[in-house]
């Protein structure tokens, strides 16, 4: 059974940091991804516990089925709203991510989390100047934090992320 103590935040700090490992070997990276997100959001719902099983298992169809079940049951369910777009930027479908990211600041307000992983989608799309933006913003409300720094330096070194499987 999927444990509901998983915080999406630290997965989505994860899938972050994914793409970083394909630049490993640069020492201007930060290496250590574990206290950089804080474990905010608990599954709201076995739904959404399955679709964060799905993500990290590089699933993204079916994580896409289980989000949208989760948000279809609860229409306030915002980590349901974050997953959901993260499982939209691995497909590709960018245009439903960002309806997902905008119902989730709706629900919760511009987050790190949020501002983060929607900067990564920016990121994904090859919108640097976007990206950017949105990473700086994600800078203001924690300026220490080592996802959001990696993920600007995968922009200042012009690579292109590449999600796998979080560890």
């Amino acid at each position: 059974m999927v444990s509901r103590r998983v915080g999406l935040a630290g997965l989505f700090a994860c899938l972050a940091l994914a793409g970083c490992q394909t630049v490993a070997d640069d020492p201007g990276l930060a290496r250590n991804p574990d206290t950089s997100v804080e474990l905010t959001l608990p599954a709201s719902n076995e739904a959404n516990a399955l679709g964060r099983a799905q993500l990290a298992a590089g699933n993204a169809g079916m994580a896409e089925r289980h989000f949208r079940t989760a948000v279809e049951a609860d229409r306030t369910d915002g980590a349901s709203w974050i997953g959901l777009a993260a499982a939209y930027d691995d497909l590709g479908r960018f245009d439903l991510a960002d309806r997902a990211y905008a119902r989730a600041i709706g629900l919760r307000g511009e987050t790190l989390e949020i501002l983060n992983n929607r900067g990564y989608s920016y990121l994904l799309r090859g919108d640097g100047r976007r990206a950017l933006a949105m990473f700086r913003r994600a800078l203001a409300l924690d300026p220490e934090n080592v996802v959001t720094q990696n993920n600007i330096r995968l922009l200042q070194l012009g690579q292109r992320p590449v999600r796998t499987t979080p560890l």
